[in-house]
């Protein structure tokens, strides 16, 4: 049997010679390899298992919690949360590549501190900035303001107070504001360790040539259609060594204990495939060409997990499911730069909650949803802190009539008797919504569409594929656009982020700046968990309802669903790189798959 790429499976070959491979698909094109400049939820799980960051996440530790990854311990903390010291581990070495001209490359404290800077190069145009711009590491922001103003290249050469090593595999990382979280962000693919000579060695071709210290390099890559990650021979001995949460399914259990003490990682390849369209990637699952199904689309979860069940048919073929929460938010954000929907003023603010009121989410999670959603109050997640479950929201209100009414009120009426609103300068009032041309994201244009037309509010729709969609969304060059947006750490402040003037540009796809809710950002980013920083977060999230940026529509719930002879899988929302915690049981496989 052969997969839809026409690459035969591995126990087709010699068994003596077949390798572990681990098969799935995403259902959105890659942008690119480099730690500091993708933000999109594919790529970033496929840096995370080539490079590594100082820390990582425990693979199946619930709650989640930080464990070294490339450092000597965890990282000291001081001076209220101002002084951090990293120790790396020695004898961690890059994966060969011929930046390095034959030489083994020891991963030093220089590598850690180049990372870092990449981040404030203005070439580099990071996307992740504002997580490190909120703490403000001493010097960073002056080396990069010089460099805007002169317009001149970044001089990673220069010291700066805030960021030294202190020797060979220490760094020491000082900010002028508290940061009682900042080690969340060192636990994420953004910090993915680079080495200086790579990236100058490629320079501006650096996104397709990820060189890290992690378990895996890149193999083999067809852009937009087949990633393959095979296993860095060089790879440090690493051992498999997580225990099962409580309440863990029996047969998680009974795979911990069997992989206990194994080397990591245990596969020999992971081969990606991407596929937008939902139907071809469950039935290639179904067609078991597929080890792993990430994300069950919704449209098929009544037949793969109808009352939210495991199907009978599947689990009789020993398909075991992980159902959970991701912790996001499927978002339609309003250019706030836009003429049309942006601005702060009374009418502007009112367009955007009629708009918003003349959702109707109930519709849109029975259809093109399938039940797969809950209805969202406001910009924070379930499963993070500064998550309040009894809030409840204008941002899940359907009321047709109120919208109309608030249309009426602030001028958005039809003043030249073509049927639709028009702008109260009398100029014409027409959306333009940016989306996808996949199955789900038709559906969800055809409910705007109605939603709309009911309101008397003409909207076209700007079809392109996502990653061109995330390039315009940076620049500003959309009025309107739906998308999801996944927590990159366990707390509310990666989705208050979403609103915040640092992160315009960045997380910040509506650009958003409003003076108050920038105050308020910056006041509990260095308070200490507690009841206070929850009461601050709280009336940040009440601003965004009420000027409304954003459109949040739901918390989406996820099924990701393994063939009988994937051991050990499990969700971890922060531990990105899952590939190298499973295991392919050869059995079970040839039991599948007998030989023709």
């Amino acid at each position: 049997m052969t997969m839809g790429t026409g690459v035969a499976r591995a126990q087709d070959a010699p068994a003596a010679s077949a390798p572990k491979v681990l098969r799935y698909a995403i259902r959105v094109a890659e942008t690119g390899f480099d730690p500091a400049q993708v933000t999109d939820l594919y790529s970033r799980n496929i840096t995370a298992g080539i490079f590594d960051a100082p820390l990582r996440y425990s693979y199946l530790g619930r709650p989640y919690r930080l464990e070294p990854a490339v450092t000597d311990g965890m990282p000291e903390v001081s001076d209220d949360a101002r002084r951090f010291v990293f120790k790396l581990k020695q004898g961690v070495y890059f994966n060969d590549d011929p930046a390095f001209k034959g030489k083994q490359r020891e991963l030093v404290a220089a590598d850690l501190i180049y990372t870092i800077k990449r981040h404030y190069d203005p070439r580099v145009k990071s996307g992740h900035l504002y997580r490190f711009e909120g703490a403000k590491i001493l010097g960073l922001s002056e080396v990069r303001a010089e460099a805007l103003k002169n317009k001149m290249p970044f001089d990673y050469d220069r010291p700066v107070d805030g960021l030294r090593a202190l020797d060979r595999y220490t760094v020491e990382i000082r900010v002028a504001n508290s940061d009682p979280r900042l080690l969340y962000h060192f636990a994420d693919p953004m910090v993915g360790i680079m080495a200086r000579e790579v990236v100058e060695f490629y320079g501006d071709k650096i996104m397709e040539h990820p060189v890290g210290t992690g378990a895996w390099r890149l193999g083999e890559w067809r852009r937009s259609s087949r990633i393959v990650l095979e296993k860095n021979p060089g790879f440090r001995d690493e051992r498999y060594h997580e225990q099962a949460p409580q309440g863990a399914k029996p047969e998680l259990v009974e795979a911990v204990r069997r992989l206990q003490g194994r080397k990591l990682p245990m596969l020999d390849r992971v081969e990606i495939a991407v596929i937008e369209e939902s139907q071809p990637r469950w039935l290639s699952f179904l067609r078991k060409e597929f080890d792993l199904l990430d994300d069950l689309p919704a449209e098929f979860a009544p037949i793969g997990m109808p009352q939210n069940k495991l199907a009978p048919n599947l689990a009789k073929e020993g398909v075991k499911a992980v159902r959970y929460e991701r912790a996001d938010v499927a978002i339609s954000y309003f250019n706030m730069e836009d003429p049309v929907v942006g601005g702060y003023t009374p009418e502007k603010i009112a367009l955007r909650r009629a708009i918003a009121m003349g959702v109707d989410l109930d519709q849109e999670i029975r259809l093109p949803r399938r039940g797969q959603a809950i209805p969202a109050q406001g910009i924070i997640s379930p499963g993070v802190t500064g998550y309040d479950k009894q809030l409840k929201s204008e941002m899940s209100q359907f009321d047709r009539a109120r919208a109309k009414a608030l249309l009426d009120l602030y001028g958005y009426v039809d003043k030249n008797g073509d049927g639709w609103r028009d702008q109260p300068d009398g100029s014409p009032l027409v959306l333009e919504y940016s989306t996808q041309p996949d199955g789900q994201n038709r559906q969800l244009a055809e409910l705007w569409q109605k939603n709309m037309d009911a309101l008397g509010i003409r909207i076209r729709f700007k079809i392109a594929k996502w990653p061109e969609n995330l390039k315009a969304a940076n620049a500003g060059k959309l009025m309107m656009w739906g998308m999801g947006w996944s927590a990159d750490v366990p707390d509310g402040e990666n989705f208050l982020g979403l609103g915040y003037v640092g992160s315009k540009g960045q997380s910040n796809k509506a650009r958003f700046d409003l003076p108050e809710f920038n105050a308020l950002y910056r006041q509990q980013h260095g308070m200490p968990d507690g009841p206070e920083r929850l009461a601050v977060m709280d009336k940040a999230n009440r601003l965004m309802i009420a000027y409304m940026p954003y459109k949040v529509h739901v918390h989406r719930i996820f099924t990701d669903m393994t063939q009988p002879w994937v051991i050990g899988y499990d969700k971890n929302l922060y531990q990105r790189d899952f590939y190298s915690y499973v295991d392919i049981d050869d059995e079970a496989l040839k039991k599948a798959h007998p030989k023709k």
